[in-house]
């Protein structure tokens, strides 16, 4: 049998494996870019490794998952009409020097035409040495109150209302008000799997419903919703709540808003109400970080929300359509006070969030990992190293920085100056 068409059996060992909430001491197995269990290749096969990794007492954790990024090192998914599929993948290969191995490309509000043209290219892809797997859209706008706009531009939000285009929708469930004006919006929604809306809009709770039923994930953000209008969407099957504390009604003890949701006692049992928070340094104080995850830990999920200028120098850049500032490693719309967008990288959130909370190593990773996964459904498959996951992984040392990044039992990253993880054997073991 040749080489290149053998099943090539890998062996982690001299590893800590995050798995199942604990920090395990035992060797990691992959085949066909899988995680496989150990038992059958010892009890059923007896097979040995063709390749052993020596991790040299390293960290094995699963690999990061960014549901909220706008773009970076100067592509702009929003804006970057001409030429989308480069942009996704320059990208995409970037995103390994941080871990992150699964992403959600995120397009802000926009005119139509820039939906129409933009939407189509952008298709789910697998991870490998071309770079991290794109998950899907995650579409934030334009249906978003004006009131907390953000960095999204008023002109084009819109109302979930009866559209300009004829009725074309004979299903009973899809032929009303509002569902129509989303897809005169958007086109397609072919390959989105998040969509962010602000829960207070009319006919909210019943595009909602439908989103879900084609298998979208809601997410609930930039609105002036009190809490119950958060608690009858979350009914109709919103699961998600778009950057904490970000473009929300802040707290308030008679109503809390959205942010009441993280306990109410109206969520249908057996759910689970994730949120993204972006732990940059900026964008949330650390005091705002520890009452979200003491709060409710098991929904808190780690998103960068990174625009265009996240590897990039001080100066102006673009972020949908809007000229944005970077100024002492803050991004401002242009000549203005409002942050548009962090620069901080999934791998720095991690430790920032770790110290700013004084959580566990576990709980930090899984923030960045297992949470995001649950948030799209798909825990069976990443943000786990369970047997049968995908072996798409992060090797870290004790300060949880980055060494190498792998997917599929790959090395398509290592980190040129590690002292740990020669840089031969990222190479080595490539294939």
């Amino acid at each position: 049998m040749s080489r290149e068409s053998k099943r090539i059996l890998k062996q982690f060992h001299n590893c800590r494996i995050l798995r199942n909430g604990k920090i395990l001491i035992e060797d990691l197995w992959v085949r066909d870019g899988k995680i496989v269990d150990p038992e059958q290749i010892f009890y059923d096969e007896k097979s040995k490794p063709d390749i052993r990794i020596d991790c040299g007492g390293l960290l094995l954790s699963p690999g990061y998952i960014d549901l909220q990024i706008n773009g970076g090192f100067g592509i702009d998914f929003t804006h970057n009409v001409d030429n989308v599929q480069e942009g996704i993948n320059k990208v995409a290969k970037k995103l390994l020097e941080f871990g992150v191995t699964s992403f959600c490309p995120t397009l802000v509000t926009s005119p139509k035409d820039t939906y129409y043209k933009v939407l189509p290219q952008i298709k789910k892809k697998d991870g490998g040495m071309h770079g991290a797997t794109v998950l899907g859209i995650h579409l934030e706008g334009p249906f978003i109150s004006p009131n907390k706009k953000g960095a999204h531009p008023e002109n084009y939000i819109k109302q979930l209302e009866n559209a300009s285009l004829p009725y074309v929708f004979h299903d009973h469930k899809t032929n009303f008000y509002g569902f129509e004006s989303l897809i005169d919006m958007y086109g397609t929604l072919e390959n989105v799997c998040l969509l962010t809306l602000a829960p207070e809009l009319l006919n909210a709770e019943r595009v909602i419903e439908e989103l879900c039923r084609r298998n979208i994930k809601v997410s609930l953000g930039h609105s002036i919703g009190n809490l119950h209008e958060g608690e009858a969407a979350v009914k109709s099957g919103a699961s998600f709540i778009t950057h904490l504390f970000n473009a929300m009604l802040p707290f308030h003890h008679r109503d809390p808003g959205l942010v009441g949701l993280l306990t109410s006692d109206k969520i249908p049992e057996g759910r689970i109400i994730h949120y993204g928070i972006i732990a940059d340094g900026i964008h949330t104080h650390p005091a705002a970080l520890r009452i979200a995850h003491r709060t409710h830990p098991e929904g808190l999920v780690l998103v960068t929300d990174a625009i265009s200028a996240l590897g990039l120098e001080e100066g102006i850049h673009k972020l949908g359509q809007f000229k944005i500032e970077m100024r002492m490693g803050r991004a401002y719309i242009a000549g203005t006070d409002t942050l548009c967008g962090s620069t901080a990288e999934m791998s720095k959130c991690v430790r920032l969030f770790k110290e700013a909370t004084g959580c566990s190593i576990v709980e930090a990773l899984e923030a960045a990992t297992l949470h995001p996964a649950k948030t799209l459904g798909i825990e069976e498959m990443k943000g786990v190293l369970n047997y049968g996951a995908d072996a798409d992984l992060v090797m870290l040392n004790d300060n949880l920085e980055l060494l190498s990044t792998w997917i599929s039992g790959k090395c398509v990253y290592t980190r040129g100056d590690s002292k740990n993880y020669r840089k031969t054997d990222c190479h080595h073991y490539a294939f």
